[in-house]
């Protein structure tokens, strides 16, 4: 199907666009914009290409990469070799999350239009954030999914404390703290796993782990320990309430382009986390803590709704609305069912787009009125009408209205709690009521409220700016009216996951 080390051209052909970079004077910045936006195009190229072939009937494993990359003798076991290779590889979930990232990432360098200075540098940090993204979704072991995770984390450390607002070194130290932690965490279990199983292939580690009923490799109190601090680890990243607090801050300080990365694709590093290596390596532990995942969920759902209802930033009511809305993957991961796992997929999937989107606008706004509080933008319908009506559609989406990917993930999610904790599903219900009542008391105040000053010079939105604007309505609509074009190649991994659990 495709040509040798197709992976990892894909993940790391960035990686042509900074070394371009490095030979371009800083002073050139149009250039230097046309290089940092053109370097996305080949990765997003590379995973449609491998999404229509899949589509198509070509098995994902032809694209699988193995070569031999480190090995070492521990002593104390009579000369057992280690050995770590280099790995990549993808599933139906993985190849959506690379088309994800690679998506995103072009529609976020043109909106990085916005950015005011040293260009050079902003994109070198950005196309080394997309690389640490991709290698993450194509790792196949579980120590090349650390790196590339440890290398998402350091130029979104500088892009934040570097190209944001007022308060950016504080939010770039608090997000470094509690990721930095998270990542020590995952180590942790990381080398834990290696030592006990001898191997670092993710397909191997389950095999092991499946076939182990006798505890042998490792004990059940150990297993369920291992899961527990996975959540932990993983939960700080999705984030979990209450290791949240770090990302509110993140959303308003970072610069919006970066934020539409974050909250599209780095919070779902967590989901994936618990999918893939959660519910993959500990199936059986997993079930035992699946009542908890769903309580967390509702607390997340209606914690970050109500706390979304009484804020007076836009950028603040859309962080909590993304804590609100991890709260539905963690409902639908609860569940343990097909449908229910689909829902927190397609949650992954949907509020990547739907947060793009929403931070888009963002930066549309701030730009023309130098802040997002809502009270000072408000009477958006009379300046800037395709930017209000964009507005309200991403509302729409976020809140769920039928016809919108919103709508299809969460119908699933709920749908899969509903069959196993109807109580604990209609409490839920309650979160999806707050998301409407927060979601049009912040547009419908931000476009048809008063008008607090005269300004006829606002111009809407430009060309540049309504093509990403454009592509993520229309990809947001294509999923909830054809919901089919994810749930196609989510099968083998949806089933793969249930056998694994028995079910």
């Amino acid at each position: 199907m495709m040509f040798p080390y197709y992976l990892s051209l894909l993940v790391f052909s960035p990686l042509i666009g900074i070394l371009v970079l490095v030979f371009i004077p800083k002073v050139k910045e149009p250039f230097i914009k046309l290089i940092g936006f053109l370097a996305t195009l080949p990765a997003l190229i590379l995973t449609v290409i491998a999404y229509i072939a899949h589509r198509n009937g070509a098995e994902l494993s032809e694209l699988a990469e193995k070569v031999g990359w480190m090995q070492f003798v521990n002593p104390e076991m009579a000369g057992k070799i280690y050995s770590i290779d280099y790995e990549l590889g993808v599933d139906g979930f993985s190849l959506l999350m690379l088309m994800l990232t690679a998506l995103l990432s072009t529609l976020a360098a043109i909106a990085s239009i916005h950015i005011k200075k040293e260009w050079k540098g902003y994109f070198m940090l950005f196309l080394l954030l997309e690389i640490g993204m991709l290698g993450v979704f194509a790792a196949e072991n579980l120590i090349l999914f650390f790196i590339f995770f440890e290398i998402t984390l350091i130029p979104t450390f500088f892009l934040i404390g570097k190209w944001g607002y007022f308060e950016k070194e504080k939010a770039a130290f608090k997000f470094l703290v509690y990721n930095g932690l998270g990542s020590a965490i995952l180590l942790i279990v990381i080398m834990v796993l290696y030592a006990r199983t001898g191997t670092s292939n993710i397909e191997a580690i389950m095999s092991i782990m499946a076939s182990d009923s006798d505890h042998l490799v490792v004990s059940a109190g150990t297993k369920m320990g291992l899961l527990i601090a996975l959540v932990v680890a993983f939960g700080v990243k999705l984030p979990i309430f209450p290791l949240h607090s770090w990302m509110v801050e993140v959303h308003v300080q970072a610069p919006p382009s970066i934020v539409m990365l974050h909250a599209g694709i780095l919070l779902k590093i967590g989901a994936y986390g618990l999918i893939k290596f959660g519910m993959g390596i500990f199936p059986d532990q997993f079930q035992s803590l699946a009542v908890w995942l769903a309580v967390l969920g509702v607390i997340n759902l209606l914690y970050g709704a109500f706390l979304a209802f009484i804020q007076t930033d836009f950028k603040k009511v859309l962080a909590y609305s993304s804590i609100s809305h991890m709260g539905v993957v963690l409902i639908g991961l609860g569940a343990l069912n097909a449908a229910g796992i689909q829902g927190a997929i397609f949650q992954v999937v949907s509020h990547g787009l739907i947060a793009a989107l929403l931070f888009l606008l963002v930066s549309i706004v701030h730009e023309r009125y130098g802040t997002s509080d809502m009270a000072k933008i408000s009477g958006l319908a009379k300046s800037m009408p395709i930017a209000a009506g964009i507005l309200l559609t991403a509302a729409l989406a976020s809140l769920g209205i039928p016809g919108m990917s919103g709508f299809i993930s969460e119908f699933m999610a709920f749908l899969g709690l509903f069959k196993e904790m109807p109580v604990l599903a209609a409490i839920g219900c309650l979160g999806i009521i707050m998301t409407a009542a927060y979601l049009l008391r912040a547009v419908l105040s931000i476009t048809f409220g008063e008008a607090k000053r005269e300004n006829t010079e606002v111009n809407d939105v430009a060309p540049l700016e309504a093509i990403p604007a454009a592509i993520l309505v229309g990809l947001i609509v294509l999923i909830g009216v054809y919901p089919n074009i994810l749930s196609g190649s989510l099968t083998s991994t949806i089933e793969t996951i249930l056998l694994g659990m028995g079910g």
